[in-house]
């Protein structure tokens, strides 16, 4: 073990997420991490939906009835709006790595945008497929 001192006891500390008063650019960044969960989880579905397929009619009706049973459906539609959320939130990065909306007014108005983004696609989405048939 190393007896190199490590600095004054006295030095503050890194504030925790109890501390600092939530803001909605704060929310959008945990929020993507946890949209690009769910796209994760969104490919292992067509994954196991592609196993499904290859292991005979049977397993894939097993596999349709379990995702299209209503918490299937809410898991399929909370990973619709996490990808239309994403998508938004990407946008709204790249105009950042062009240096604009670090401006706090825009950065809140487009982290409000990318989620109402989110919700009102995937809602646009299902209800086309509602319109189509599809479910």
């Amino acid at each position: 073990m190393s007896t190199v001192p490590r600095g004054p006891a006295d030095r503050p500390m890194s504030p925790h997420l109890q501390i600092w008063r939530w803001h909605i650019t704060m929310a959008t960044s945990i929020l993507h991490r946890a949209s690009i969960f769910a796209l994760y989880l969104g490919l292992l579905l067509l994954a196991g939906w592609l196993v499904a397929l290859a292991a005979g009619p049977d397993a894939s009706a097993t596999y349709e009835a379990v995702v299209g049973s209503p918490l299937g459906l809410l898991v399929l539609f909370g990973i619709t709006v996490m990808v239309f959320f994403n998508l938004a939130y990407n946008v709204r990065q790249a105009f950042w790595d062009l240096g604009h909306g670090f401006q706090i007014k825009t950065a809140e108005a487009t982290a409000w945008a990318a989620i109402a983004f989110g919700i009102a696609a995937a809602i646009a989405f299902w209800a086309g497929l509602v319109m189509l048939g599809a479910l």
